[in-house]
Formats: structure tokens, sequence, C-alpha cells
């Protein structure tokens, strides 16, 4: 798990603990790490772990699979959360910020494929399943770089699919709509938006679907969204 330390990716974290899955977080900082992990030991059946790694670096993604491989044993299910947003007209926008956002949204995420699919094809299966946003099919204003970074995921995480649903690896692409985290450009909490929990609970109903069924893209919007 990606960005596993806050929001939706935190609120994933907790969903697969509870129901009995190890599970290994990343994040950038150390203290929110330990403190996200300390979170999840209390509420877990299982064995978690935290590990400070930056998607961005292909050198720490390989470390972090390797901490998998050592602590867990292997590697069943990648979910791709980590993800950061600078919003601002394209005029104004700066290289490192373009920069900064198409390696972390979408590099990053590449980069933890290519060592999820090493491991689950030489073990003959597994599920990737890439956490994106309906930023990635609606462009609006003042996220050109965010915008490009999730269109690009999107057709990443269907390529992907076709590439490998004949080695048993499935892919699904979730893309949530406004949710209550502090991740919103206007940082407005409001209790008509996604919980991050929602999302939990969709990872736990792909990962219980029956092998035969796929369900590669997932759109995700909030039931009554403020006129």
């Amino acid at each position: 798990m990606t960005g596993g330390t806050r929001g939706i990716g935190l609120a994933i974290a907790q969903a697969l603990a509870a129901e009995g899955a190890n599970v290994l977080i990343c994040g950038r900082n150390q203290s929110n790490v330990d403190n996200a992990v300390r979170q999840l030991t209390n509420q877990a059946k299982s064995k978690v772990a935290g590990k400070v790694a930056d998607v961005r670096r292909s050198t720490e993604v390989a470390d972090l699979f390797g901490f998998a491989d050592s602590e867990f044993g292997g590697l069943d299910i990648l979910v791709n959360n980590a993800g950061l947003g600078i919003f601002r007209p394209t005029a104004e926008l700066k290289i490192d910020e373009w920069q900064t956002t198409l390696e972390t949204n979408l590099t990053g995420v590449f980069y933890c494929c290519r060592e999820g699919l090493a491991r689950m094809l030489k073990r003959g299966a597994g599920y990737v399943i890439n956490i994106g946003s309906l930023a990635g099919k609606n462009a609006f204003a003042g996220a050109a770089a965010y915008n490009a970074s999730k269109f690009g995921l999107r057709g990443f995480s269907e390529a992907m699919m076709l590439d490998h649903r004949y080695d048993n690896v499935r892919v699904t692409h979730i893309m949530p709509g406004s949710v209550d985290t502090e991740f919103s450009p206007s940082s407005a909490r409001a209790d008509w938006k996604i919980a991050p929990e929602d999302i939990g609970q969709i990872v736990l109903m792909l990962l219980k679907m029956p092998d035969r069924t796929l369900v590669s893209q997932i759109e995700v919007r909030p039931s009554k969204p403020k006129k």
C-alpha cells in the first residue's frame, strides 16, 4: 500500500487489516509511517509493517518491495495510492511542479507495478489496484499537471490489465470523485463527500469477486453532491 499513512490509503489499509490481511504501508515521512503503523496494529487481526519510501525513486521502490519479501514472504495485492496535486493555471505551473506531479502520480505507479508484477508473474497470480481520480476523465481548470497524470494513469491501468489478464493478474482502476480528506484543493471537509472508508469497502468487494470476473474500472461519485 503506497500512500498508506492517511486519507484513502490508510482507510484501505484498515479495511484489509480488519479482514486479516498482512499489510505493508509506505509514506515519505517516518513519523507519519510510525503513527499509521501503531494505529493499524491496534485494530489489525494480522501483521502490519511500514517503511519510508518515495515512489518517485526507483531504488527506494525496489527496497520497499524487497522489504515486503523479507517481512511477509511475498506479495499478493498491490494498492497504488500515493499521489499529490498542485493546482494552479497552466501558465503559472512551474517545471518542477509538473515533474513532481507526473513522477508521483504516474511514474511512481509504474515503478511499483514493475516490482509487483515481477513477483506476481513468478508466483502465478496477483491483484493490482490503482487509485486514480475522476480527474482522469474530466479535466478542470487549474489542474493541468494533475489531470495529465490521472489521464495517463487511466491509460496505463487499462493497458496493464490487457497485458496480464491471461497471467492471472487482475488490474482494477478506481476513480473516486470528491473524497472527504485534506487532499481537496479547497481543503473543505463536508459530509456530502465520499468517505475514505467507502473506498476501503470497494477494495474489499473487488478482492472477493470470483476469479472469472474482472472489474477493470470503477467510477465513484458522491450520491448527492453539493449543488
